[in-house]
């Protein structure tokens, strides 16, 4: 039998989620279209698993990827945290802007709850502020969708600890979500916010876009993506032969572990199309890194913020 992820309290507004959900951007990817029975079978796992915080987006497959993620979980819904983001409007071609007017505030939602196939969003997300428009009238209109039911929990999506604050004044922010692994620690120049409001952090491409767990020798692309950390697949994998596991399991562990760091609640939310590929993740989630492994890896991530342009 299968032990369950077990489960944690995200910021001080009621939600408990797992401590690892699953991102499913890459179901809908165009060059790798995953099929609604691969899709659904992930997502049915993932539940299975404990890993029930299944994350979207209105903008992921221009919303074909809300559509896929609603019929997948089907008469499972109830066993979800289910979270999107709204905030991308899509223009001519590959064009795209950002708004977060009341009004559009309202829109999105009604039309990511009727892809999604239910009456409310778990977490809501603001993809990121609109520069044109006051955060603060973003916020409020989300969370009049709070007091009409149709969204349980807030959560913001690249920004800084300043916008936090401001969006938090407003109505209690559950989550933040931005990238975060091995190869970009950015965030962490506002994770201290985080920790300080009792925010929790959703860390998206935990595993370096895919670099850190790849097969194959990837340092070009990683010194192309990641500058300064070429020596970080070496660094995985010494540490995964020494723990009988695999190298993006170890650098999946090391975004866990942020959560004891910093003392705050760190979800990581990394991305599959693949079951096999579902457990690792999962599993990696119980990996114990001790000082010492924990040590090797920010020398090899070139020792965090202010190293690099992803800090």
């Amino acid at each position: 039998m299968r032990t369950r992820l077990p489960t944690t309290p995200m910021g001080g507004t009621g939600l408990v989620v797992p401590t690892q959900g699953l991102g499913c951007m890459r179901m809908t990817e165009p060059a790798t279209l995953t099929g609604p029975s691969e899709a659904a079978a992930v997502i049915n796992h993932a539940l299975d698993l404990g890993a029930t915080m299944i994350d979207t987006s209105d903008m992921y497959g221009r919303g074909r990827n809300e559509e896929m993620v609603g019929r997948a979980l089907g008469h499972r819904r109830d066993e979800a945290v289910l979270c999107t983001r709204f905030g991308v409007v899509f223009g001519p071609g590959d064009s795209w802007s950002m708004r977060g007017d009341a009004p559009f505030v309202r829109a999105s939602c009604e039309a990511s709850l009727k892809r999604l196939g239910t009456d409310v969003i778990d977490l809501y997300y603001l993809a990121r502020p609109h520069v044109n428009v006051p955060l603060e009238e973003t916020v409020g209109a989300m969370a009049d969708l709070v007091a009409e039911g149709k969204v349980r929990h807030l959560g913001l999506s690249e920004v800084s600890g300043d916008e936090l604050r401001r969006a938090h004044a407003v109505h209690p922010i559950s989550a933040v979500q931005s990238e975060w692994s091995l190869g970009a620690r950015r965030i962490e120049t506002m994770v201290p916010v985080c920790a300080e409001l009792g925010v929790g952090v959703v860390p998206f491409s935990p595993n370096g876009r895919g670099l850190l767990s790849a097969k194959g020798d990837r340092s070009a692309q990683i010194a192309r993506t990641f500058p300064g950390r070429e020596q970080l697949p070496d660094v995985l994998r010494e540490i995964a032969d020494e723990l009988g596991v695999r190298p993006g399991q170890i650098a999946l562990a090391w975004v866990h572990h942020r959560s004891r760091i910093w003392g705050t609640p760190v979800v990581p939310i990394p991305g599959t199309r693949r079951v096999d590929h579902l457990e690792e993740n999962v599993a990696a989630a119980g990996i114990d890194l001790t000082d010492g492994d924990l040590g090797r890896l920010d020398a090899a991530s070139r020792g965090g913020v202010g190293a690099g342009p992803d800090g």
